[in-house]
């Protein structure tokens, strides 16, 4: 059996990784004062503790309460998060325990009398879980960055080397292995600004029990009132909400949506590299992968499967999120703001952890350009029929021109029956089978998505 102190420091990580390895990251990421990894049970209530010690900065700021007496409050305070969670089963929240230990862990009575004054369990969850996201989105920010410099830096060195593009599994027309990354590239810079944008409006919450901001008129008057819900988000950092969001939950939809997305690309990409990375097809290889308990051979590309069950599973908890934001009825829900807890968190920690190994997938990734044009060459210039049909029915029809591309099929060399058509010149041939010439605009493709990703600050 496991000790009390084992089963402590499990329940205050909670992201040991044994059957969940893509956020076995978080242990090593832990933010300042979260304990031991972002998203974890032990940083979601030290991020409550910071949104109680910002309602006292705020008193203090806006001189309704003396400074001096804030910093009175339980300093150097930890929760016990195993205590904090058997105690919320009894109010249906961890902030009702919280809120009472707080008092407990301070000795002075005057200051004790200022914890949670006004404010309502909500407030200060609510703004505890926008503190997670915020930190969240900042460690995820950080590894897309390095992510889409390494993309970034693989699209330019192979801009021009052809390959197969792939359409519904089969080959479709060439591509080059550059405009391949930079597709990949875009979706990464993309995801990572809407992580920034919704970061930089995650509001705070300050609406007192049923969102009338009533206990605060009543203890400091309106205009005190008024300014209260900016103070708040002055002193955590958050952003201002235009009004309370009890029942309003468009900042969960949004971090939801912006979350989502981001592990949508992420999950797009490590896709790729799965197929890729398939011996039979070989255009890409990893520099670190997982091997087999039985097969000593295999070398698994593991960063690219775990970001891919990220991504499978973020869609469930957005909609899971939406279900609860349907719901959020009243002034303040019964069941559909407890349902949102759960998802939200790990929603996030998929988030960070999708990113860490988006950041090592990439970091160890690179693409073998030879044979990238050995698969091309499979079709033995098939892969090159639409721009035959577009050059050549004008000239031969289109009956004569199926007969060429059914013969080939067959079978028959493409270039031999190409150059049996009196239409066709001798020099015009090696041109039109050439796939290196037919891949569009991929180079200005790659240039474009480079310098996008430049403008956005990834070098």
């Amino acid at each position: 059996m496991p000790t009390d102190d084992e089963l402590d420091g499990a329940l205050r990580s909670g992201v040991s990784g044994l059957l969940d390895p893509v956020l076995a990251v978080l242990a090593a990421g832990a933010p300042a004062e979260g304990g031991a990894g972002i998203g974890g049970d032990a940083h979601v209530a030290a991020a409550l503790v910071r949104a109680e010690r910002g309602l006292l900065a705020a008193y203090a700021e806006l001189v309704v309460m003396p400074r001096a007496l804030a910093e009175e409050v339980a300093p150097g305070f930890r929760p016990d998060v195993r205590s904090l969670g058997s105690s919320a089963l009894e109010s249906g929240n961890p902030v009702v325990p919280l809120v009472g230990e707080l008092r407990r862990r301070t000795e002075n009575p005057e200051a004790a009398r200022w914890i949670h004054r006004g404010a309502t369990s909500q407030d200060i969850l609510d703004t505890g879980l926008m503190l997670v996201a915020k930190d969240a989105i900042a460690a995820s920010v950080v590894d897309l960055t390095a992510a889409a410099s390494d993309l970034a830096a693989l699209a330019v060195a192979h801009r021009d080397d052809p390959a197969a593009a792939r359409t519904l599994g089969q080959h479709a027309v060439p591509i080059t292995v550059g405009a391949r990354i930079a597709g990949r590239l875009r979706a990464l810079v993309r995801a990572r600004r809407s992580l920034l944008d919704v970061a930089a409006t995650l509001p705070a919450q300050l609406g007192g029990a049923a969102g009338t901001q009533a206990s605060f008129v009543e203890l400091f008057g309106s205009d005190v009132a008024a300014q209260l819900p900016s103070a708040f988000a002055a002193a955590t950092g958050l952003a201002a909400p235009p009004a309370p969001w009890h029942t309003d939950r468009y900042p969960i939809l949004n971090l939801a949506h912006a979350a989502g997305a981001a592990l949508a690309a992420m999950g797009a990409l490590a896709t790729d590299v799965v197929t890729l990375t398939r011996p039979e097809i070989g255009e890409a290889a990893l520099q670190r992968g997982g091997g087999s308990s039985t097969m000593p051979q295999k070398r698994n590309p593991v960063d690219a499967i775990l970001v891919r069950s990220a991504a499978m599973r973020a869609p469930a908890l957005v909609g899971q999120l939406h279900l609860a934001a349907g719901l959020a009825g009243d002034e303040r829900p019964d069941g559909a703001w407890h349902a949102e807890w759960p998802a939200l968190q790990e929603l996030l920690r998929l988030l960070v952890g999708g990113a860490a190994r988006t950041r090592a997938l990439c970091a160890a990734l690179s693409f073998d350009a030879e044979r990238a044009r050995a698969n091309l060459s499979l079709s033995e210039g098939l892969i090159v029929s639409e721009r035959l049909a577009l050059v050549l029915k004008p000239r031969i029809g289109a009956v004569r021109f199926a007969e060429v591309i059914d013969r080939a099929s067959a079978g028959e060399p493409l270039a031999a029956l190409l150059r049996a058509l009196p239409e066709v010149a001798e020099r015009d041939v090696d041109d039109l089978l050439d796939p290196a010439r037919y891949t569009g605009r991929s180079g200005a493709l790659v240039d474009e998505a480079v310098r996008a990703a430049r403008e956005e600050g990834i070098r």
